[in-house]
Order: C-alpha cells, then sequence, then structure tokens
C-alpha cells in the first residue's frame, strides 16, 4: 500500500525500534511492559479470586462517582469536533492524498467497520436496556434518607405515564449507541488515517500526537500512550467477550438445556477463541473481512425475522418516533450539570462512555486501516451518521417488539428474565422462536469471532511499532490473552468485574483522546496551508 505524503515525515519509520528474538518482531519496550503487564494480572486475579473480586467491587462506583464529568465533557467535545469538521473546508482533505482512492467498497467498508464496532454489544442489549429504563422510567423517582436519588430511571422518570416512559426509554437507549460512542471512534479512526497515510508516520497509536510532542513522541511519552492503548484495547474486548459468552451460554442453556456453569462459561470462551485464531491466522482479507460480511448478513436476517414476526406497524412507526425523541432529550442528556438521576448518570451512562472509549484504540485503528481513500467528509458522515442510524434501526426493533409486549398482557417472564436472556425470551411469543434463537446465539459467537481477531491485529500493529506484517505467532498470542483476561474477569466477578475494567482503563484514554482532536485539529490546519 504506497502512502502519498504532502511534509517530509520525522524520520522515523514503522517497526525502528523493534528487536527481532525468536521470531518475533515486537516494539521495545511497548511489547514486553504490555504483555509482562496482563500476564500477571491474569495470575495473580485466578490466584487471589476473592480478593480480586472485591476489588473490582469497589473499582467501578468509585471512578464513576467521582469521575464522571470527566465522561461527560470529553465525549461532547468528540461529538462536536467531528461536527465541525464535515461542516468546515477540513472536510475535503483526502486520506491519503489527493490520488488516493478506497481500498474497499461501501459495503465492504461499512460490514467491517459496523462488526467490529459494536456487534456484541447491540446483540446483548437490544432488548435488555430499552426494558431496564422503561421499568425504571415508569416507576418514577425514589429519594434515600440523605435527599439523594436511589431510582436508576432517566433524567425525570415518567411515573405511571407508559407512553412517555416509552419514549424516555428509547431515547435513553439510542442515546448511549449513538453519535457519542461513534464520534469516539471516528476521532481516533481518523487522527490515525490521517497522520499515517498523509504523514507517512507508523499506524500506532503514539504517531498521532508527533504535532504535539515532536520527536518526544518515540520516546517515553509515546511508550506510555501505546501501553494505555493496549491496555484499553484489551480490557474492552474482554468485557464484550465476556458479556458474549454469557449470553450465548444462556441461549444454549434455554434451547438445549446446557448448563450454566463457570466451567462451561470458560468452555466457551476457549472454543469461541479457536475460532478467532483461524480467522487471525487467515489476516485481515480472507478472514476478518469475510466473517464481518456473513456477520451482518446474519444480522440482517434477524432483524428482519423480528420485524416480520413481530408489531411490524408499531415497530416501524416507532423507529421514526423514537429518532424525534432522540433528538429532543439529547440536549438533557448529554448534559452533566445538576444531574439528579445519579444511578441512570453514572451507572449507564459513564459506564458506556468508559467503555467505547477503553474499544477506541482497537476500533479506530481498525477503521483507519480499511479507511485510505475517503475525504474527511465523507469519512466522518458515513462513521459517524450511518451507524447512528443503523444502530437506532436495531434497538427500535428490538427494543420496539419487547416494549409492545411488556406492555401489553404476558410480558412479566421478559421483565424477570436475567440480562443476557431477555432476547430469548423475547422469542418466546413469536414464530420460529427455535430459528430465531438459534439465529441468535450464532450471531454472537460470530460477533465474538470478529471482535477478537479484529482486535487481535490491531493490538500486534501497537506493539510491533506500527508494522502491519509482523509474524503471525505474535497475534496468536494476543489472541489467546484476550480470552484469557476474559474468563479472569468473569471468574473474578462477572458482569461486575467486565465493567470495572473496562471503565478503569477507559478513564486515563479518555484524556488522551482529547489531546487527540487538538493534535489532529493542527495536523489538517497544516495541510489545509499545504494545498493552497
Amino acid at each position: 500500500m504506497t502512502t502519498e505524503t504532502n511534509e517530509p515525515d520525522s524520520g522515523y519509520e514503522a517497526g525502528q525500534d523493534n528487536i527481532q528474538v525468536m521470531g518475533l518482531d515486537v516494539h521495545n519496550p511497548v511489547f514486553a511492559i504490555s504483555a509482562v503487564t496482563i500476564v500477571a494480572f491474569v495470575f495473580f486475579s485466578l490466584v487471589f479470586k476473592e480478593q480480586a473480586g472485591e476489588f473490582f467491587g469497589w473499582l467501578r462506583p468509585a471512578l464513576t462517582s467521582n469521575f464522571d464529568w470527566v465522561f461527560m465533557i470529553s465525549t461532547n467535545i468528540f461529538v462536536l469536533f467531528a461536527l465541525f469538521l464535515v461542516v468546515t473546508p477540513y472536510g475535503s482533505i483526502r486520506l491519503g492524498g489527493d490520488n488516493a482512492r478506497p481500498d474497499y467498497s461501501y459495503a465492504g467498508w461499512f460490514a467491517m467497520l459496523f462488526a467490529a464496532g459494536m456487534g456484541i454489544g447491540l446483540v446483548f442489549w437490544g432488548v435488555a436496556e430499552p426494558i431496564s429504563h422503561f421499568g425504571s422510567a415508569l416507576g418514577g423517582t425514589a429519594v434515600g434518607e440523605d435527599g439523594v436519588r436511589t431510582d436508576w430511571a432517566p433524567l425525570g422518570a415518567a411515573a405511571g405515564d407508559e407512553a412517555a416512559a416509552q419514549k424516555l426509554s428509547m431515547a435513553a437507549t439510542i442515546f448511549h449507541w449513538g453519535l457519542h460512542p461513534w464520534a469516539i471512534y471516528a476521532v481516533v479512526a481518523l487522527a490515525l488515517a490521517f497522520f499515517s497515510f498523509n504523514r507517512g508516520l507508523p499506524l500506532t497509536m503514539r504517531s498521532v500526537f508527533y504535532p504535539l510532542f515532536g520527536n518526544a513522541t518515540w520516546g517515553v511519552l509515546g511508550h506510555i500512550v501505546d501501553v494505555l492503548a493496549v491496555f484499553a484495547t484489551i480490557f474492552g474486548l474482554a468485557t464484550s467477550l465476556g458479556l458474549g459468552a454469557s449470553q450465548a451460554l444462556a441461549g444454549l442453556n434455554y434451547l438445549f438445556d446446557v448448563p450454566i456453569t463457570d466451567g462451561m462459561k470458560v468452555f466457551l470462551i476457549v472454543a469461541i477463541t479457536l475460532f478467532a485464531l483461524i480467522s487471525v491466522v487467515a489476516g485481515l482479507e480472507k478472514g476478518v473481512k469475510r466473517l464481518s460480511e456473513a456477520n451482518m448478513i446474519l444480522a440482517a436476517a434477524l432483524l428482519l425475522l423480528v420485524l416480520i414476526v413481530g408489531p411490524t406497524v408499531a415497530i416501524l412507526t416507532g423507529f421514526f418516533t423514537s429518532l424525534v425523541d432522540y433528538a429532543v432529550f439529547l440536549p438533557e442528556l448529554s448534559n452533566w450539570v445538576g444531574r439528579e438521576d445519579t444511578n441512570f448518570m453514572q451507572g449507564w451512562t459513564t459506564f458506556y462512555w468508559a467503555w467505547w472509549i477503553s474499544w477506541s484504540p482497537f476500533v479506530g485503528m481498525f477503521i483507519a486501516r480499511i479507511s485510505r481513500g475517503r475525504t474527511v467528509r465523507e469519512f466522518v458522515i458515513c462513521v459517524l451518521l450511518i451507524p447512528t442510524i443503523v444502530g437506532a434501526l436495531w434497538m427500535s426493533v428490538f427494543g420496539g417488539a419487547a416494549l409492545d409486549m411488556v406492555a401489553g398482557e404476558g410480558g412479566q417472564a421478559l421483565k424477570d428474565a436475567a440480562l443476557e436472556l431477555k432476547m430469548f425470551k423475547m422469542f418466546e411469543s413469536f414464530p420460529l422462536t427455535g430459528i430465531l434463537s438459534f439465529v441468535g446465539i450464532i450471531l454472537v459467537v460470530v460477533f465474538f469471532v470478529t471482535s477478537s481477531d479484529s482486535g487481535s491485529l490491531v493490538i500486534d500493529t501497537i506493539t510491533a511499532g506500527g508494522k502491519t506484517d509482523a509474524p503471525t505467532k505474535q497475534r496468536v498470542f494476543w489472541c489467546v490473552l484476550e480470552g484469557a483476561i476474559a474468563i479472569v474477569l468473569l471468574l473474578g466477578g462477572g458482569l461486575g468485574a467486565l465493567q470495572a475494567a473496562a471503565i478503569a482503563t477507559g478513564f486515563p484514554f479518555a484524556i488522551v483522546l482529547v489531546l487527540m482532536c487538538v493534535s489532529v485539529f493542527i495536523g489538517l490546519a497544516g495541510e489545509k496551508r499545504r494545498r493552497k
């Protein structure tokens, strides 16, 4: 892949500080620090399982209650910055230079970025989140003895008003899967693509800070950024893999009475990690791209099935009204000042923003690798707006069908079901229950595989000093380690531990991403001046 640059680069080449030993080609010291620290974490979490569970139980509320404002402010900055790029002349800059053309068709590009960005999460929360917000909103507000709200309802709730509770629940759900998370991805992906394809710098996180730090980027400061990116990526992925494994096992139990035990969770993660290894060895074109496209076909098939067998008219009308409600409630949901719904803001929104930020190095670098040839405007619009609309459609179909059931007769079993079982419980009231449930399980598994293999490719690129052709055994190492961490977090505290790990790694990286916006602006402004 050729790279067109419009200015002399820093003189630093991808893999310049690498060492070759035992058939490996790794960056010194990023690979060693990342690998040793993560392996040590796995070891001590297994040995001191009880203490690890207590620690994770303390960590999440400690971070969300004290630093929720950091996540709320930073994600708003990312949305505004992305929209700013769309409407300014910077949008005409092409990633890779004026003569660059896209490497992938729109269909292939959308499939890969969407499968990598949100797959497992959409399947897990598509039914669970709207129902959760609906129930808490309908129940109204509750205040403890200290005067602080104890309910989990968003904003001011909608006590006793089913129609208002549905509107608020869908708006809150789309808020967590709409512009804000995709703006996070867009900023990171754009920064990586621009500084790699237009400036000839290595495709690694440290490169995007060259306008701010100069040659210090290749020293200790750069090491810290890359190591943080590895930590954020691997723990963010582990969170999603753990959620996916829990849901897949719940579905297998529902369909085939497979026991839900820690041993089965471990077995399932190991089995799916083996499939991910096969894809990792196959590479980006033969493995990740084909699996991503297959995933989109499966997801579309499941979406259409639910739309057809569910309350079709209510779902379709609900999609458009939900988009309007999202726009209406967006300013209030984005605000962090004077909020009384602290459980919702800290327990839901802050967790989501930390989760997306922890995924951003992985998804951002992956999107960057497949986005050469797009203009900045085209890139931001496609990465920001189209996935937001598709995500809103997904949530409207699954969430709308679930809310219709809960609001009517016989919805109690769905409300009472565990989070990972809610989708399968909803399918009980539809024709083709077994087919829907089986397709749902397959979809979770394939999303699991695409997230793991594409994440392994990205982590390997970072720890190989920006080289995209490092030995395959390095990608295998990271793929295995991702599965091991998902197992450790599930055994050490379940869903709470997974969420705590995502927040802990997302917090420092939120600051990194704000600085990244400044660096991208400097780089684009310099590019625009040179084109005059």
